[in-house]
């Protein structure tokens, strides 16, 4: 299994508390939080990462090289932003494999790789995005889930009951875009340009729900709460 991780943001909601390296590399319990990360998915499985980067990314690659741990790590460079879309549609042109796996360098989502790759399969969908369940009224857009699991409309905000929302971890089909007007190198975003796109394209788009533990470090309050969760090594 390949993972593309998406860690070329410019983290500029965290400036306050970490300014001097990307985002992704905040520092967590006193590590950087894409080896909380990484080392979470080496354990399910997987193989090989790309990493999308760009801000600042001398300073990842010189971190993990060529191999961290048992898992070879190779690198797709942004010369300009090109947002969570172009940057992944950047790192795509690596992937070997008919699929693979997609994670925001920011966010960590405990989620099943066997379980999701399964869904994927059985679902015979070309996108499968791990959702996770919030209350109404937050800071996180959901998902419009039909009862059969497909997506069929993001940035929905519901006022009652249950919201799923993205919690950044896809299996996509390495030929899900094919045909789209993005191509390598253009800036977009995964969500409202690529995934929407795809399914205003009749491309199928579900959703799995997991209820596995979920941060986004990309604001300083869950950063400075992150410390905590990780502090006794339980999560990663």
């Amino acid at each position: 299994m390949e993972a593309v991780i998406l860690a070329g943001g410019l983290g500029t909601r965290l400036r306050s508390v970490v300014s001097d390296v990307p985002k992704p590399m905040a520092p967590v319990n006193g590590r950087p939080f894409l080896e909380h990360l990484i080392e979470y998915w080496i354990r399910q499985g997987v193989q090989r990462f790309i990493l999308s980067v760009g801000y600042r990314h001398e300073k990842i690659q010189r971190h993990f090289g060529t191999r961290y741990g048992h898992a070879g790590m190779d690198y797709a460079v942004e010369r300009e932003p090109l947002g969570t879309g172009g940057g992944f549609l950047l790192a795509l042109e690596q992937v070997t494999g008919d699929r693979c796996l997609v994670l925001n360098g920011d966010t960590f989502f405990e989620v099943p790789l066997r379980e999701l790759d399964s869904e994927h399969d059985n679902g015979c969908a070309v996108v499968t995005l791990s959702l996770f369940e919030a209350p109404p009224g937050g800071r996180y857009l959901g998902v419009d889930l039909a009862e059969d699991g497909e997506v069929r409309r993001f940035g929905v905000t519901a006022a009652q009951g249950k919201t799923f929302c993205n919690g950044g971890v896809y299996m996509i089909a390495r030929n899900a875009f094919a045909g789209m007007a993005f191509r390598p190198g253009e800036a977009c975003s995964l969500e409202s340009d690529l995934l929407t796109g795809l399914r205003q394209h009749g491309g199928l788009v579900r959703g799995f729900v997991s209820h596995g533990f979920f941060i986004d470090i990309g604001v300083p309050e869950d950063y400075l709460r992150a410390q905590a969760l990780f502090s006794g090594g339980n999560q990663a």
